[in-house]
């Protein structure tokens, strides 16, 4: 048997390699499309990995623009040219771009495969500007729909989290769905918490860019630094790196900037000094989950979320961090600033707990395996 998985952008290390390792255990033979340009660096790169075919795009160097609707699309119709050759039994496609979905649909019509759409973002729901989405009402629309008027011939559709279940519940309402979290290991270095009673410290981990919630991350961090002191660990970089650092400095807070760290151990020592990670993003961002809050869970390590629907049920289910918002923040800052050793162990157990349950490997595989056996 064989499968294609297919993503124009490398979701691969953060989500298609244990697709491909699934299905490779149960016997597939497992080809990986994707495409040539890095999307975050905006520069071409290349793949030395067996069974993987990258398809040349078109460059560009803004995500709001025309040049990047034809790299898209290139994208889509050179890469099912490739699948036509292969012609496999599995269909696995990641969306967006949303291109995908109309040339899989017409793939999918003219010959016998079974198809699978993982919803990994919704575009340009997520994009983060209202002035924008309202200039760009037409165009959006049209994107939009390119998902939209293709998802109804999948065998199954897998949403990255419940809210866009819930965003596209009109169109998913008769289709086998299901939400596929995301996923990684479990840590081999477990957590040695070190936490200093007369400080807090948070983490803030991953890309510093316009979609996080810099006001709202500053103004939280400066009142519990009135009752507490603060210590911000950074671990990431991007853009706003600079006026991020900026803003937290000039209302007293003290910060670490570590960089971009990919050593397991070395951000474990930066996680065990940490009460909480920050996990805020902008409220015009549509998400349920980002790839930072796994991070922590991975870790134990509780979290200061604003984050709607998924995130925000799970902190307030399990007691794995606090919730914030404009109207609670004062009241989390007093909470974090008081918040005693052993109910923050607790905390760290509750999210130690979450994270085997629902975003470990064995939980993802799992809900691979349901599906497969339906598939089949």
């Amino acid at each position: 048997m064989k499968a294609v998985l297919i993503s124009c952008f490398n979701y691969y290390d953060n989500r298609l390699k244990y697709v491909e390792q699934f299905l490779r255990n149960i016997g597939y033979d497992v080809i990986y499309i994707t495409s040539d340009f890095n999307h975050i660096d905006k520069v071409r790169y290349s793949i030395n990995r067996p069974n993987t075919i990258q398809v040349q795009v078109k460059t560009y160097y803004k995500n709001l623009s025309a040049q990047r609707l034809l790299s898209h699309y290139f994208f889509a119709k050179d890469a099912f040219k490739e699948v036509k050759k292969i012609n496999p039994d599995l269909l696995y496609v990641m969306l967006p771009p949303n291109f995908l979905a109309r040339y899989a649909t017409k793939y999918k019509r003219e010959n016998k495969v079974k198809l699978v759409y993982d919803i990994y973002d919704l575009w340009p729901e997520t994009f983060p500007s209202i002035t924008s989405k309202k200039m760009l009402a037409a165009p959006f629309k049209y994107w939009r729909r390119l998902r939209d008027d293709n998802l109804n011939v999948a065998d199954v559709i897998f949403t990255e989290c419940g809210l866009y279940q819930e965003k596209l519940n009109p169109i998913l309402e008769k289709m086998n769905t299901d939400i596929l979290y995301l996923a990684k290991e479990k840590s081999k270095l477990g957590s040695d918490p070190q936490i200093n009673a007369s400080t807090v410290n948070v983490c803030y981990l991953g890309s510093i860019n316009s979609i996080i919630d810099i006001p709202s991350i500053v103004q939280l961090l400066e009142a519990i630094n009135k009752l507490k002191p603060v210590t911000l660990h950074i671990i990431g970089d991007g853009e706003k790196r600079e006026q991020f650092i900026e803003d937290i400095k000039k209302v007293g807070v003290n910060v670490k900037y570590y960089g971009k760290i990919y050593e397991d151990e070395k951000k474990k020592e930066i996680f065990d000094k940490c009460s909480f990670g920050i996990n805020m993003m902008r409220s015009t961002v549509c998400v349920g989950l980002t790839m930072k809050s796994i991070d922590y869970f991975q870790a134990g390590l509780p979290i200061l979320n604003n984050i709607q629907a998924d995130t925000s049920k799970l902190v307030e289910k399990y007691n794995i961090g606090f919730n914030v918002t404009s109207d609670n923040l004062e009241y989390v800052s007093r909470k974090v600033a008081s918040v005693e050793i052993t109910e923050l162990r607790a905390m760290r157990e509750n999210t130690a707990k979450v994270f085997n349950s629902l975003f470990s490997l064995e939980a993802f595989n799992k809900k691979l395996n349901d599906w497969v056996k339906y598939l089949t």
